[in-house]
């Protein structure tokens, strides 16, 4: 007998179920090679922009949305804020054998973090994913900014730490963010699989140019986004985020 899911779940599916894979492998291998688990979660980014291109050319189904925000879970909640107390606790010094107010501080900032981005997904499926803006910062951009931030090399401790603190406002702010221009999605998405395949290259050009278009985004596009979205075509990047 055939699991139930055959025959229900589409090509895009198959990619949004990767991408928690990928969230997974990124915790996993994050205490080892933190550079890698970096790697990973901007790897999960862009397949979760790329199951939203193959719903449209293929077609969605019923799961699909709620498939897109499970995923989101592991990928752009549970790995970004394992990244980040990683990077923290480790940048710290942080003694594991007792329990010290600086470790209860980094693991209460990163919990913050993983509840305010379900949160967030939670308020996206119910209310955003038909328009073309979203409220807060997408859970997929804060993902992406951490991890090209690291991978740039930009890992003091208290910095990641007050960039993950900050993100669990932004994440359920009311900001509107406007959904990406098709070339402006093609441009950082090239970037984005530059920064993975090739991070050390010219002293991490690909990094810190994806750091510079996330935090552009992040802080001009509410107010200075540019273009005619419904006359040029717009595509939400990020998924269910």
């Amino acid at each position: 007998m055939l699991p139930r899911f055959v025959g229900r779940l589409g090509v895009a599916d198959a990619v949004t179920i990767a991408n928690a894979a990928l969230g997974f492998v990124a915790v996993v291998v994050a205490a080892v090679d933190i550079d890698l688990a970096a790697r990973l979660i901007l790897l999960a980014a862009i397949a979760d922009g790329l199951d939203g291109i193959l719903a449209r050319r293929y077609g969605g189904t019923e799961a699909g949305p709620y498939l897109d925000s499970l995923a989101d879970v592991a990928s752009f909640a549970l790995a970004p804020a394992v990244l980040s107390f990683t990077v923290v606790t480790d940048g710290l010094a942080v003694d594991f054998d007792t329990i010290t107010p600086e470790l209860l501080a980094v693991a209460g900032v990163c919990a913050l973090f993983v509840a305010m981005a379900v949160t967030r997904l939670g308020m996206y499926t119910a209310y955003d994913i038909s328009g073309s803006y979203t409220e807060g910062v997408q859970t997929t951009l804060a993902a992406t900014v951490l991890g090209a931030a690291i991978l740039a090399g930009e890992t003091q401790p208290w910095l990641v730490l007050g960039v993950t603190g900050a993100f669990c406002y932004l994440m359920v702010s009311r900001i509107q963010y406007p959904d990406l221009l098709a070339r402006d999605a093609g441009i950082m998405g090239i970037v984005h699989a530059l920064a993975i395949l090739v991070p050390d290259l010219a002293g991490r050009t690909f990094p810190y140019a994806l750091l510079t278009l996330g935090l552009a985004y992040m802080t001009l596009s509410p107010w200075f986004y540019w273009g005619d979205a419904e006359r040029t075509g717009e595509v939400d990047v990020h998924g269910n985020a």
